[in-house]
């Protein structure tokens, strides 16, 4: 469910993958998934120091980050995630939370793309899950669709996306949930052409046409989720 639009289709090639998490379970849980599923896990730490500390060491491809971590059980991941996107902007990062918390994953699509935020909850749907892995790997980012339907049931009185048609609001919210043209089209049954049309009205009407095509996806969905 890549905002960049070009991966809907899995990439078979072997990703390299660190996990941190201070449930053991969970993430020996999840070492196991993504090893079955054809990935390599290559590092597990239990907090946001031995994190950094892997990722460092082993350079991987994607870093799947729970948000809170000891000492405190705050924000460690989240401000860890945010450590190794300055560090090492070409690693992904895909954030795990127990609860849908809009802040927090409008300051990661902020930072640009290779980012995800995902509720555990999620997790229980294997293929999905191993999907969004892959995706945010690659480069794409994800935003899951609870936390969309959240800010969505929550409309602020003045709507910047008010200049929008209600099929231009349908096609940005599939964006914000991290859709590909092609995964809009299935989801809406129009052709991939439609939806496309649709994505270049509605970054016209949003103003955002100065930036490179990925990139003005991006600022879109923020607009979406700051709307609401």
């Amino acid at each position: 469910m890549p905002i960049g639009g070009t991966a809907d289709n899995a990439d078979m090639t072997v990703t390299r993958v660190v996990l941190a998490d201070d449930d053991v379970l969970l993430r020996e849980g999840l070492a196991s998934l993504l090893q079955r599923s054809g990935l390599e896990v290559v590092g597990q730490a239990g907090d946001a120091g031995g994190l950094l500390e892997l990722v460092r060491e082993t350079r991987p491809a994607l870093a799947v980050v729970d948000i809170r971590m000891p000492p405190t059980n705050t924000v460690e991941g989240l401000e860890a995630a945010a450590r190794i996107r300055e560090q090492h902007p070409e690693v992904g990062i895909l954030v795990l939370s127990a609860y849908a918390e809009a802040e927090h994953a409008m300051r990661l699509l902020a930072s640009g793309g290779g980012v995800g935020y995902l509720l555990k909850s999620r997790v229980t749907d294997v293929e999905e899950f191993v999907d969004t892995v892959r995706r945010v790997a690659r480069g794409g980012s994800v935003v899951d669709p609870a936390l969309v339907q959240e800010l969505v049931s929550a409309q602020r009185r003045d709507d910047p996306l008010e200049v929008l048609s209600t099929r231009e609001r349908e096609v940005l919210s599939l964006m914000a949930e991290g859709r590909s043209n092609a995964g809009i089209a299935r989801r809406l049954w129009v052709t991939e052409g439609t939806v496309e049309k649709h994505v270049r009205s509605i970054l016209t009407k949003l103003g955002l046409t100065e930036a490179d095509d990925d990139h003005r996806r991006v600022l879109a969905v923020l607009t979406f989720l700051d709307a609401h």
